[in-house]
């Protein structure tokens, strides 16, 4: 059984997610945890100082997020009903990475499965900051939905590497248990800058190789190009239904995604993504 955490904020972008959730494991017997955590707009650090549901704010605050969640449940037992699903909801007050830490854990999540739209709403700008804070703080494996994607069966994963990565079994396991439900093919795409691999890199990719052993997987070299670009002109190439990354300090992703000087990051992807943790709270 599989325990899915999905976060909203009631938006349509949220819910776009929550469909693509709820196909994508259609035939898995899940539960889906629906979380909503709310802090009312003019709760302030001088309320904690005194009880602040005598002003009502919180009360009011988790009566509207209950009742959007149960409108959130019944929608999607109406339009999505299946038997091997169960929905719970949860409304807290609470920030969101702090809660879903905590769920993460209570829970024993499997994947996290959020909509990611830029603060801005520009359709360039796809992950906003809540969505990198996430990557970086919640450690379990997480699916960021571009907004508006109508949902694809992942029959083609693409997977870019440096190949500076031990591989270990949790880090495959969750792009192998994607894989299964689709019988879907990854490609592994490595970008380099003209360097052979070194003796380390090699043993990786053949560990690799060794856990992707029993999927239909090929191996794809670029050169000259950065990471955006190989990703971007692979995805230009070949139809391409999820991309998976491993979350590690020191690889191209953190490159990618922390060290920006911008809290959005302009990634054009129109997939949605699988980051793996390189440090799964489970070990």
């Amino acid at each position: 059984m599989k325990n899915i955490l999905l976060p909203t904020d009631f938006s349509e972008n949220s819910w776009n997610a929550i469909t693509y959730a709820i196909q994508l494991f259609k035939n898995e017997t899940c539960t889906f945890y629906l979380l909503n955590t709310y802090t009312p707009a003019i709760y302030h650090v001088e309320y904690v100082l005194v009880e602040p549901a005598q002003f009502g704010i919180a009360n009011t605050a988790k009566e509207n997020a209950v009742n959007e969640l149960h409108n959130f449940k019944t929608r999607i037992k109406k339009e999505f009903y299946n038997p091997k699903h169960t929905i719970e909801t949860m409304a807290v007050f609470n920030t969101l990475i702090s809660e879903m830490k905590d769920i993460v854990k209570s829970k024993l999540i499997d994947y996290v499965i959020m909509g990611t739209k830029g603060a801005t709403g520009a359709k360039e700008i796809l992950f906003g900051s809540n969505t990198v804070h996430v990557f970086k703080n919640v450690k379990c494996p997480i699916i960021a939905v571009p907004d508006g994607f109508d949902f694809e069966k992942p029959y083609e994963i693409l997977f870019p590497t440096d190949y500076q990565i031990s591989y270990k079994s949790h880090h495959i396991e969750p792009l192998i248990d994607v894989i299964s439900l689709y019988n879907s093919r990854v490609n592994i795409l490595h970008v380099s800058y003209g360097y052979d691999l070194s003796e380390q890199q090699e043993e990786n990719k053949k560990n690799l190789e060794e856990y992707l052993k029993k999927v239909a997987h090929l191996f794809h070299d670029v050169s000259n190009q950065t990471v955006e670009e190989g990703i971007t002109n692979f995805q230009l190439k070949a139809r391409i239904n999820l991309l998976v990354m491993i979350n590690n300090k020191h690889s191209f992703f953190e490159n990618l995604f922390f060290k920006s000087t911008i809290n959005q990051i302009g990634f054009h992807l129109n997939v949605p993504f699988l980051v793996i943790p390189s440090i799964p709270y489970k070990t």
